[in-house]
Parts: C-alpha cells; structure tokens; sequence
C-alpha cells in the first residue's frame, strides 16, 4: 500500500492537519501525521482524523479571493472596488475556463472534499466500532460533507461528475450528471446524513442534525428555484414543503439572537458572540497562528472603503486591511429603510476616527473663504485630532439642501453644511439639487464619482480587530456558514411560491427578521459596534505600531444616523414601522417600490418575490449568499443591468446564455479522457463545457 506524507485531508487522501476552534473544547487538534499508509484509514483512530481533516473545507469559502470573488461580485449589492476584478464584478472575457484564481480553486477543493468523504462512507461501516458513541456521528459528517461539496459545485457549475467511491487509482474518464441528479444524490446525502447526526454536537462546530437541516431546506429551495425550470416541474411541490418542514425545525432549534448587533459583536477570539444560538454552523477559525495554514480567514480584506490615503488617517488593526474589491452600490443605500430598520447601521461603517493627528489637515487651504469656516477657528487650526471623527459618511436622500460643495468638484474636503465648512473628510450620498438616479456611473452623490471606486459606505460585518499586525491577512473570527435567520427568509420564500393564499404565512415570517430590526425603546441609535473594536483587547495594538491610547483609532461605535437623516434624536420604537400589517404594506412599500419599478415589477407575485430578494439584502448583505440567489431565481441579469454600474465600464456584460453557471475549468478538460482512454478533441471538451465558455 503507497505510503503518504499527511498535510491536508480534505485536499488529499492522505492528509490530516487539523486547525484549532474558536473555544475550550477544541475538537480540531493541531496534528501533522507523517509516513502513515493509507491503512491508517482502515482504523478507528484513522477514520477519527480523516473526518477532523475534511472539517478544513467548511473553511475554504473564507480563505481567500474567491470568497467574494465567487459569492459577491457582479450582483445588485456590491460594484467594482479600488481593487475592481473585471471576471466577476463585470463578466469580462477574463471570466473564462482557464481563470485559475478563483474557478478552478472551487472546483479542485470541493472535489478534494468529496474524495475523503467517499472514504469514510466506505471505510466506517467495515472498520469502525458500530457499538461506539461516534459511530453515527461520523457517518453522518461523511454524508454531509459529500453532500455539501456536491452542493456548492453544482450551484457554481450545474451538473457535475458524481463520484461516489474512492479512487484506488488514477482515474481519467468522466462524465456529466445532469442537474437533476447532482441534486438527487445531495439531498439523498443529506437526508441519510439527517437521519444520523446528534442534535447537539460533541463540540463546537461540529456539523448536526440541525445544520444538515438547514441544508435540506436550502438544497430544496434551489431545486424549487427558476435556475431548473426546464426540468424540475415535478419535484417542486414537494420541494416547498420540505423547505418549510426542514426550515421551521431550525428555527426552533436555533432562536434569533434578539438584537442583531449581537450577530457581528466582536470582541476577541473565543467570545461570546462567537457561539449566539442563531448559528447554526460556522468555520472555526482562532487567534492560534499554528493553525492558519496558507490562508486563515481573509473576509476582512474584501469590503472596506480605503481610508488609509485621507489625511489624519492611517492604516491600522482596528479599521482592517483596505483591499477593497467591491463597493456598496446605490441600491444597498436604497433597498433599507434607514429611519427604522436598525440592520443598515449594524451592517455599515459610516464613521472613521483621526488616528495619525500629526497629519490631520488645516483650514488652510480654505483661507479665502473666511465666511464659509467654522465660527472661531484659525486657519492654521487642526480641523480635528486624535480620538475625534476624521470621515463621514452622509447617506442621505435627494432633496436634502444641507449639503454644497464649495468648488463645484464635490471634494470631500470642500462640503458645506448650511454654507459653513465641515471639519471632517465628508462624503455626500445627495447634494442639495441632485436627483434619485440608479445609476451610479452618472457621479450622482460623491461616492462613485471617481473610478475606480475607492469610497462607499464599508460592509462592517467581517472588520476584524484581533489579528496580530496591520498587514496580517489573518483573520480570527469564525465565519458563519449557516445561520437561522436565513432559514426564516427560506420558509417565507417557499410559502411565497406556493402562491397568493399561502402569502399571509410568508409575512408571518418574514416579520421574524424585520421585527428584529426594528430599533427597541431607549435603543441609541447614534451608536452601533462592529469587530473592529477587539483592538481593545488585543496586546497587538497597545505600544506596537502606533499608539491607540493617545493617536486614537479608526475603529469608532459612532454612526452617522442622526447626522443622515436629518431627524430630532429620539429614542422611540421602530417596530411599528418596520412590522408588516398585510401584503398590502409589501406592494405599498416606500423602499421598494422603487426597486419594483426599476425591474418592472406589476403583478402581486412579482412583488412579493421582489420584496423576499430585498429583505435577503438587508438581513443577509455580504454573507456569501448572493450571487447564488440571483443565479437560482434567475434575476441577475435584470439586478445587474439596473443596479450594477458594471454595464456602463465597457469591461464586459453579464450575458444570460452563459453567466447563470461558471466555467468548467479548463485543467480538467485538458486532463481527462474519453471511454476509449484517449484525450478529449476540442468536440468533445466543448461538449462537456458549460454553453458560451
């Protein structure tokens, strides 16, 4: 039998590195296993490592680019960046087989999940004690990670080579399963897996009943979704209620947090937020350096606006790394109600502080317009320092005249509030005469007005305070694979698509999450907190690098709620406004409806699925979910035309004969054979590759 070095397992057979969680009982434990032959996975102990090694590709969809590159670009909520990827935020001719970093790596690593999975399903019934505690358990993660791999390769590719037996040798000849049976074999899996798994797992983040629930829900939901309808008519009835069945079943089991700021209140590695019940499955990931492997978890570096270049500021652990590969677009601004719904405030970084005062500016270059300055300010003054606000974002509505430019090139540095100067770098969603205008390309407000786009209100839900040096792409936080709020908006989805009379049980649901947004009596509204405060736990940050006790931090629980709408503070309840009475208050809906206009939205039906798409968006914005929803419900194409200013950058368009499924990779084509052992002609590959690639 060959003899392996062990690195990896779910990347290769022989491979069982483990990584450490996020708590006191680690179930992943640091083990580099060397010279084991592939007997190992004929024993208990074997078998016991191989399933703790596959767990590493439940980490995979954080690790890297094609976390966002995959899930979050070229939609309706996010456009190009200061570091704009053209393949994916404009479906650029980049977008094509031989596209190596982010296709392919999807490809190969949920493939070398499906492998090790196949092992154990075989291996644990011949070689695992069936008396012992675990036995169930660890048959029911080989089924849910096969499953699982399955799951994300077929919502990225369509139908995929299904494997279901360890290779015992090299193996070149495959074959396409259509759609209809990828999707049989993962809810097979899945429910096989259902049926054996605890409720309640050894340790945390070890998959359960509950997780592969969710899953069911959601693999019948993309099964029931428009993406199939060319074949997938019969099951869709049955789809729905499993849905529902398997939905409901994880929202009891997993309870919403009461707040939703207790979803993203991140204080160091290990904390309390870290295990909130409605979490149903997260990637472990710690502040434990031996096990970050290659990549650790880099959702930090995707969605914050860069700061770093606006004097006064400077980069810092607090306000994370500004890779900055998307920017929020006008209609993240316009699908929430920002009055009401507290989710937009608890999702966005609106304030920055001055962290670098010695290079805060002066009023100096506005020395000629004395009667535009501050009462009582010199011109040689700090317009701030240390500790104070240095940015703001404004995300105001048109017709708001508070705000002019003093130039007329809506400089940030130049804004007039009631034609006096504002101290701080200040960002103007609407100045005074601009009109409502989707598209973003047109310079209206000032945070596209230059590409590429350097500036947006910053996703806040990944900001991690508690790596170890300002450059360090190593995140600490678990990701959230699954949480149960998404299986709320499930069940509403399902109770949606059974149609008109079943809508009064979609808005039974869908006020779970809304319910929860709404701001509660004595709630302050000015102030909303984020993972970038962990600085101040962090030994990192106090005397390395730059002082956080006296330069202060970029990291601030301060918003700019009052400042952007405009309003008296209060501090009232906002369920009223944010609870919906009927279905009328959904066709009615002052933030939608001009969202149901820009897509054509007329019919009831058309409505209410419109209005689940949006309400996904402002509980889920950035969760790694949408590219995949609009791909399923086959709105992408209409999202990104509307919303994406994408189509006005002349790098690419989205093309529905070809972007509702990703490219087969090319490597693999090149790499297989026919029946006859002999390498694919250019017929044949093209045969096998998805249509348009």
């Amino acid at each position: 039998m060959k003899s392996n070095k062990i690195i990896i397992a779910a990347a290769l057979v022989g491979s069982i590195l483990g990584t450490t969680t996020s708590c006191s009982d680690s179930f992943l434990e640091e083990n580099l296993i060397t010279e084991r032959s592939t007997d190992y996975f004929k024993t208990q102990d074997g078998l016991d490592d191989l399933v703790t090694g596959a767990y590493q590709k439940l980490k995979f969809k954080f690790n890297y680019v094609w976390a966002i590159n995959c899930y979050n670009m070229g939609v309706d909520e996010f456009t190009g960046g200061n570091n704009d990827i053209k393949a994916y935020n404009h479906y650029s001719s980049d977008l094509n087989s031989t596209e190596t970093t982010s296709n392919q790596p999807v490809w190969d690593n949920m493939y070398g999940l499906v492998e090790p999975a196949n092992i154990l399903i075989q291996n644990i019934p011949q070689y695992y004690d069936q008396s012992s505690a675990t036995y169930n358990t660890r048959l029911g993660e080989a089924y849910f990670l096969r499953a699982y791999g399955y799951f994300e390769l077929v919502k990225q590719f369509g139908g995929v080579p299904i494997k279901l037996t360890p290779s015992t040798s090299v193996e070149t000849y495959f074959t396409r399963n259509s759609e209809e049976e990828c999707y049989a074999q993962i809810i097979s899996d899945f429910e096989t897996a259902y049926g054996l798994l605890p409720t309640t797992g050894e340790a945390t983040g070890r998959i359960t009943k509950s997780a592969c629930a969710h899953f069911l829900a959601k693999a019948h939901l993309f099964r029931a979704s428009e993406l199939y309808s060319s074949w997938n008519s019969s099951y869709v009835s049955a789809d729905l209620d499993a849905v529902i069945k398997y939905g409901k079943e994880v929202i009891e089991a997993h309870p919403l947090c009461t707040n939703f700021q207790e979803l993203w209140d991140y204080t160091a590695a290990n904390s309390a937020n870290e295990s909130v019940d409605e979490v149903v499955l997260a990637a472990q990931f710690s502040d434990d350096s031996s096990t970050w492997g290659r990549y650790g978890n880099q959702m930090h570096l995707y969605y914050p606006s860069v700061y770093q270049n606006l004097s006064g500021t400077k980069r810092d652990i607090s306000g994370d790394r500004e890779f900055c590969y998307v920017s929020a677009t006008e209609y993240s601004m316009q699908v929430f109600d920002r009055v009401n719904d507290s989710r937009f405030w608890k999702s966005f970084i609106t304030k920055y502080g001055c962290n670098d005062p010695s290079n805060a500016p002066t009023w100096e270059a506005y020395s000629s317009y004395a009667d535009k300055l501050p009462d009582g300010v010199n011109v040689t003054d700090k317009r701030f320092t240390g500790g104070e606000i240095g940015i703001k974002y404004i995300v105001n509505n048109p017709g708001d005249d508070r705000f002019e430019d003093i130039d007329g090139n809506k400089s940030y540095d130049g804004v007039l509030k009631n034609g006096k100067l504002v101290n701080t770098h200040t960002f103007v969603r609407y100045y005074k005469g601009e009109t409502f205008n989707w598209n973003v390309s047109s310079n209206t407000g000032n945070y596209y007005n230059i590409y590429p786009h350097l500036r947006s209100v910053a996703l806040s839900k990944f900001r991690d305070g508690y790596r170890i040096a300002i450059a360090s792409q190593f995140g600490t936080r678990d990701a959230i694979i699954a949480r149960s709020a998404d299986d709320v908006l499930m069940v509403a989805e399902a109770y949606i698509r059974k149609g008109e009379s079943y809508y009064g049980d979609a808005i039974t649901y869908l006020n779970m999450v809304r319910d929860r947004a709404a701001y509660v009596e004595g709630e302050d509204r000015s102030k909303s907190v984020d993972g970038g405060q962990a600085y101040k736990n962090n030994s990192y940050c106090v005397g390395k690098g730059g002082g956080y006790s006296d330069a202060g931090a970029i990291y601030t629980d301060e918003n700019t709620y009052y400042e952007s709408n405009n309003i008296e503070e209060t501090t009232a309840s906002t369920l009223s406004a944010m609870h919906l009475n009927s279905v009328d208050d959904v066709y009615n809906s002052e933030a939608d409806t001009p969202i149901y206009n820009a897509l054509g939205c007329t019919t009831n039906a058309e409505k209410m699925m419109c209005f689940l798409l949006n309400e996904r968006t402002r509980e889920l914005i950035g969760e790694s979910h949408r590219w995949e929803d609009l791909a399923r419900t086959k709105t992408l194409e209409a999202r990104w035309n509307a919303f994406n200013d994408g189509y006005a950058k002349g790098f690419g368009k989205f093309d529905a004969s070809k972007h509702y499924y990703r490219p087969i990779p090319q490597s693999f084509l090149d790499g297989i054979t026919n029946e006859s052992g002999a390498s694919l002609s250019d017929e044949e590959k093209a045969a096998m590759q998805n249509p348009g690639y």
